[in-house]
């Protein structure tokens, strides 16, 4: 075991499974008093069971560590007040969050139904400002946090997967945001995409599978920890063997420019040939190396 969060507690939420799994185990693996958050539902968001919080739990305490699980919802406010709470009275603080619960519906924008939609947002972008939101004052009153969220490279864009992109991109603003609000209290907050095996995937995906949750929680270790004390409101990509970070603000890559205001008749003449030339309306560049179909629940 190492010490890198010596001391520190953590609530990780979606614990149970793939990328909430591997972070748990890691960082307790580091030192840290981890809170196990997971509600057991499928893929979908469907059913509920304590069995896979509570085996992370097991395994943690079998290796040596600290540990305790939570069952409770983070598509809830109170659910994740709660969440909070447990790591509070557990272990009497918290210092790292990591924002990673997600269930997966993929649909179209000519097919999506409220309740799907309504699903996705809660569960992603609710839960990550849910728990943030009860963290936050804790933090800032200790002068000290880490709050690591999970967004995706769908959330640039992402077909058949409308609600999914604009929760995972609604948490990466959300978080630019959070960054700025909780630096001069000690607490940062960062975001990964990260790539890699899941168990919601409708096929197996070459690409997805020679990519190990562990390879993205060592990312997650490291920004949990006080090393990482000058890096926020940063954008990470994580997958074996590779981390990369994103520029922000993203650059403005041509301009188009006069002195005045521009006519419509001369954008339909400028803009094809200078601002998007190449661009058709299909043509889209892939924002994975693969094409990846969201499941649905039917």
């Amino acid at each position: 075991m190492g010490d890198m969060l010596k001391g520190r507690v953590a609530v990780i939420t979606g614990a149970g499974n793939g990328l909430g799994r591997a972070h748990a185990l890691d960082m307790a693996a580091q030192g840290a008093k981890i809170v196990v958050n997971d509600i057991g539902t499928s893929a979908f968001g469907e059913g509920k069971t304590s069995s896979a919080a509570d085996a992370v739990v097991d395994t943690i305490k079998k290796n040596g560590g600290q540990a305790v699980a939570c069952y409770d919802s983070v598509a809830t406010d109170e659910g994740a007040k709660q969440i909070i709470n447990t790591a509070v009275d557990k272990f009497g603080k918290i210092d790292i969050l990591v924002n990673n619960a997600g269930i997966i519906r993929g649909s179209f924008i000519y097919s999506i139904t409220p309740d799907d939609w309504d699903q996705m947002i809660k569960v992603h972008l609710y839960g990550t400002f849910y728990c943030t939101r009860h963290a936050a004052p804790l933090m800032k009153e200790q002068k000290y946090g880490r709050i690591i969220n999970t967004s995706s490279h769908n959330g640039l864009g992402m077909k058949g997967g409308v609600a999914y992109s604009a929760a995972k991109e609604g948490i990466t603003g959300f978080s630019r945001a959070v960054a700025r609000d909780m630096a001069e209290f000690g607490v940062t907050c960062n975001v990964i995409r990260p790539i890699a095996a899941w168990r919601g995937a409708p096929i197996k995906i070459k690409e997805f599978e020679e990519n190990r949750p562990a390879d993205v929680a060592v990312l997650v270790t490291y920004l949990a920890s006080e090393a990482a004390d000058n890096i926020n409101g940063q954008i990470f990509e994580v997958y074996n063997g590779h981390v990369g970070i994103f520029e922000e603000p993203p650059p403005v890559k041509h301009i188009l420019y006069k002195p005045g205001s521009f006519t419509p008749e001369e954008l339909a003449g400028l803009i094809p040939e200078n601002l998007t030339r190449g661009k058709t309306r299909e043509g889209f560049l892939r924002v994975l190396p693969f094409d990846l179909t969201l499941p649905k629940k039917d």
